[in-house]
């Protein structure tokens, strides 16, 4: 600062040769520089005292106030001795101060002050945003420990019916369950699924949730969503309900146990209430929308955590691979992961809906960051299949599935024999059911493999690989309950798989950020259960075959359209090919 100053001096002087009196110039600068002192003391005085008043006031504390004035006069540049008289002049020429502007001293004035303010200001806000001063500080706690997240999509959906189709060949269960009969579903219109008339939807869907870190290891969590309120595998609320308000429900609602042990290892994780899924899975096996309501715990055996690349591996998000379940993201490890999951409570009966599962996997970084996973699971589903009822009998009712989308096996609960009061003609025609059930039980065991190839970084090619087999339907035990209904399409149609690769980045979430997906899948009637699987694929169910194309591409931050194309066919049942078109604009926090 005192160069700056000398220069600006220097160069508001008028040179002239040695003739005035060398002392009173002298004098007349070492009274200036003296007084220039002052005001930087007093502005150092005054920057003391404004510390001061921020320790006061708590916006402060002392140890901070103490190291910026250390800081301050750590950076400051040493001052030469000004005993002016003592330094030699030049022999040709000498310098004489007749004036020293006003201008150049409060610009020098306001120099010194903007540095000293532009320092403080900059500490004061770093320790600031560090330390949570002023209004977070006066804030709960708790609220520290609790993250926001939401998203949006809204889609646009066209489903396309081929020529061949033929209308009223496929029943509608859910209605003719809830109506009493297909007679009586017929008179409301919903007897019958839609196989021949072109339909275009606009759709949303809204999530809010909320996580709450309690304590070390333990957090819960709540999740709003629009909803049907009658699918658990749907979130989308389709618009053109004549301005009625939305359907909002709790989505998730789960307490999570994470067991870390004092290197950060995270050995095991328990789940409770209603969960996002656990499983290493596919949209062949459950849709991305669905939650599981019960018990789950995932256990891990970790290896190689020493070694940098695992160390330092960071899992994508899964926006860029829609309807891929990753499961556990501990990579060199074994897991195993269990769970059990009530379907539905049956009033007066002990034979509650329930399903129970186990799945063992590895987990492994290849190279850098190509990874393999590889899962086998057991889906147990109990009492799901349906009993018949005796004439005029209630008894077996709560067999009948609570949702259902098409493609499994039905048969008849109650039936009209011409006798039955339950199920008379005014319900259904002679042999005709009232309330349907699913024939075969659900004991499914499912392969899932899959392969991230990061060779071409940052682009990667995921390739994943579903196979899933049914060995719960017994034919036996269906021709012994209900006698010759199913007839010759009785037999084990159980066998499912897909394939996918995806191309691109692994997440979404800058401008022009892309992926493209092309898949096939192959799903028998009763491979798996249809109420759980994607709901756009052959629009929801099993008994399906196709082709599934499409990508993501980034718009900006947090914001990318989905485009998918699906091409599909009826695997045994009577003619039904749809295609469908979706495209979806998503936003998310």
């Amino acid at each position: 600062m005192t160069e700056k100053y000398l220069a600006a001096l220097l160069a508001s002087t008028l040179v002239t040769p040695a003739m005035a009196d060398e002392k009173a110039d002298l004098l007349k600068l070492r009274q200036v520089i003296a007084e220039e002192r002052a005001e930087l003391q007093q502005l150092k005085n005054t920057t003391a005292s404004l510390l001061d008043v921020f320790v006061q006031q708590g916006l402060l504390d002392k140890q901070k106030a103490d190291s910026l004035l250390k800081a301050a006069k750590a950076g400051a540049a040493p001052v030469a001795p000004t005993d002016a008289a003592a330094e030699p002049a030049p022999a040709a020429k000498r310098i004489r101060v007749t004036h020293v502007p006003e201008f150049v001293k409060e610009e020098i004035r306001q120099e010194v002050m903007a540095g000293l303010a532009d320092q403080v200001t900059r500490q004061v806000k770093a320790d600031a945003k560090q330390e949570k001063w002023g209004i977070p500080a006066a804030l709960p706690e708790w609220l520290g420990n609790v993250k926001l997240s939401a998203d949006v999509r809204l889609r646009a959906q066209d489903d396309f019916f081929g020529a061949g189709n033929v209308q009223n060949t496929y029943p509608d269960y859910p209605n003719i369950n809830r109506d009493g009969g297909v007679l009586a579903a017929r008179n409301h219109n919903e007897a019958f699924l839609n196989t021949g008339k072109d339909r275009l939807r606009f759709r949303e869907r809204f999530r809010l949730g909320l996580d709450a870190q309690i304590t070390d290891g333990l957090k819960a969590g709540l999740r709003l969503a629009t909803s049907n309120q009658f699918s658990p595998v749907s979130s989308n609320q389709t618009l053109g309900n004549t301005g009625q308000s939305y359907q909002v429900a709790i989505d998730r609602a789960f307490m999570q146990y994470d067991y870390l042990d004092r290197q950060g290892n995270d050995w095991f994780s328990l789940y409770g209430g209603r969960i996002a899924n656990p499983w290493v899975s596919t949209e062949m096996q459950f849709s991305p929308d669905l939650s599981f309501e019960g018990l789950a715990g995932t256990f891990r055996w970790k290896m190689n955590q020493d070694d940098a690349a695992v160390k330092n591996y960071r899992a994508a998000d899964a926006n860029g691979r829609f309807g891929l379940q990753m499961g556990p993201q501990t990579p060199d490890s074994l897991f195993l992961t269990l769970g059990a999951f009530p379907i539905q409570e049956v009033n007066f009966s002990t034979s509650d809906k329930w399903l129970f599962g186990g799945q063992l996997g590895a987990d492994w970084l290849v190279h850098d960051d190509s990874r393999l996973k590889i899962a086998a699971a057991y889906y147990d589903y109990q009492n799901v299949s349906a009993r018949a009822n005796a004439r005029d009998s209630f008894r077996h009712d709560w067999t009948a599935p609570q949702f259902s989308q098409k493609g499994n096996s039905m048969v008849p609960i109650n039936s009209n024999d011409g006798f039955n009061s339950r199920c008379g003609d005014s319900q259904s025609l002679q042999g005709q059911g009232c309330l349907f059930g699913l024939a075969s039980g659900f004991k499914i065991f499912d392969a899932t493999v899959m392969y991230d190839f990061a060779g071409f970084a940052p682009t990667h090619a995921l390739l994943s690989l579903d196979y899933a087999k049914n060995l719960g339907y017994d034919a036996g035990r269906i021709e012994r309950e209900f006698p010759a209904y199913l007839g010759k399409d009785n037999k084990a149609r159980t066998n499912a798989f897909q394939v996918r690769l995806d191309v691109g980045d692994q997440e979404i979430k800058r401008f022009k950020d892309w992926s493209a997906i092309v898949a096939y899948r192959y799903v028998q009637r009763d491979a798996v259960l249809d109420a759980f699987t994607d709901t756009v694929f052959h629009q929801g169910g099993t008994d399906a075959k196709g082709w599934m194309i499409g990508g993501n591409y980034g718009l900006a931050k947090n914001t990318w359209l989905m485009l998918r194309w699906f091409s599909t066919q009826a695997v045994d049942g009577p003619p039904l090919n749809i295609d469908t078109a979706t495209l979806d604009l998503n936003v998310r926090l």
